[in-house]
């Protein structure tokens, strides 16, 4: 169980008014604990009181995983919500794991009506958003490894490729990489599918003239990286250039805000506003980036409605996109920034300028 960790939580805890906090997140027992035993859909739970005291309840069907924490086994036949329950003593102030199955929380309150309940998101989420040195090692390298798959993987693309093709290629590229899995499902999406920000890959092939958007990440000794480019099959028209380099603009002057002492919301204002003032802020239809860590996706968006004030630590993206369906056209440029004391580290160095594939 990593102790500076517990330290920092059960600060966190004090400052927030819980006594205790209960936690059944994979993830965040991972980052606790080291590990994370599979419990199926059975109750675990990790409960840890704020003089740093924590326990886990695991199912016995599992007692083989040994996590490194002191743990309490219940059969299938006990009512492992009560067994909980006698372990919260006099608990006051309840801060409950976000995604904890409303069928234990529920049950919980019954058991405990006279506790208060409060969502742990204010205690975890802020503890691990600010990753330590091991953690940053590990983004980076994650990161480093999807730079050169990236990089392999462009110059393989040409017309006629389908978009399914073009994902199953990525996989195998990361599995030689040494990667230990995609972060998320590669997207890879021609002409108006990279329209869609979140397109998954069909069998759509691609055409000289299209745009392709690639986005791509993988997991690295439990960390995961993400990264996107636009390419062009062929030629890229006047048109096409003119949106690249707005979009490659405003993940510029994204990153350049992405800094110590600005707020998220500043770093979403710095490249929403740049194309905005092109004409196309109504094709700009997502959030300007998100937090990234064991998980591809985290507690921390950078969007105009989190005025969180950003700290050395923290990992996030910043991928602005112009998408225009009816001309088949969608670009989205992204990176993941690390905060340093006075700035930002880019942790992607593939080349962000237009690039054309030979067909």
């Amino acid at each position: 169980m990593n102790s500076e960790r517990i330290r920092k939580i059960t600060e966190m805890m004090k400052e927030n008014g819980a006594d205790c906090l209960l936690v059944s997140d994979s993830a965040v027992i991972r980052y606790i604990c080291g590990s994370s035993p599979e419990s199926g859909e059975r109750l675990i739970a990790l409960l840890i009181r704020q003089d740093g005291d924590a326990l886990l309840m695991l199912n016995a069907l599992f007692s083989g995983q040994q996590p490194d924490v002191k743990t309490v086994y219940y059969n299938d036949t006990d009512d492992a919500v009560a067994l909980l329950s006698g372990y919260l003593g006099q608990c006051g102030v309840l801060a409950v794991d976000k995604n904890w199955p409303a069928r234990f929380l529920l049950r919980l309150q019954e058991l405990k009506p006279d506790m208060k309940y409060r969502n742990s998101s204010a205690v975890i989420d802020r503890v691990r958003q600010i990753k330590d040195p091991d953690e940053q090692r590990k983004m980076i390298a994650s990161s480093q490894l999807n730079d050169r798959v990236m990089t392999a993987f462009i110059p393989m693309i040409r017309a006629g490729q389908t978009e399914t093709e073009l994902a199953a290629t990525v996989r195998r590229l990361y599995k030689e990489a040494g990667a230990d899995g995609v972060s998320f499902d590669p997207i890879c999406s021609f002409a108006g599918n990279a329209a869609d920000p979140h397109h998954g890959p069909d069998d759509t092939a691609g055409r000289p003239g299209d745009c392709l958007v690639i986005d791509i990440g993988c997991m690295k000794d439990g960390y995961a990286s993400d990264m996107t480019r636009t390419v062009f099959l062929g030629e890229a028209s006047p048109r096409q250039r003119e949106i690249y380099e707005i979009v490659k603009e405003a993940n510029r002057r994204g990153v350049a805000a992405a800094r110590p002492g600005n707020r998220m919301c500043d770093v979403d204002r710095a490249a929403r506003d740049y194309i905005e003032s092109k004409g196309f802020g109504a094709y700009f239809t997502h959030r300007t980036g998100h937090s990234i860590g064991m998980e591809d996706h985290e507690w921390g968006d950078v969007s105009s409605m989190n005025t969180d004030v950003i700290r050395p630590g923290q990992c996030f993206s910043v991928e602005p996109g112009i998408y225009l369906k009816d001309e088949n056209i969608g670009v989205r440029v992204e990176d993941l920034v690390l905060i340093t004391e006075d700035g930002c580290r880019v942790l992607n160095e593939v080349s962000r300028d237009l690039t054309v594939i030979p067909c």
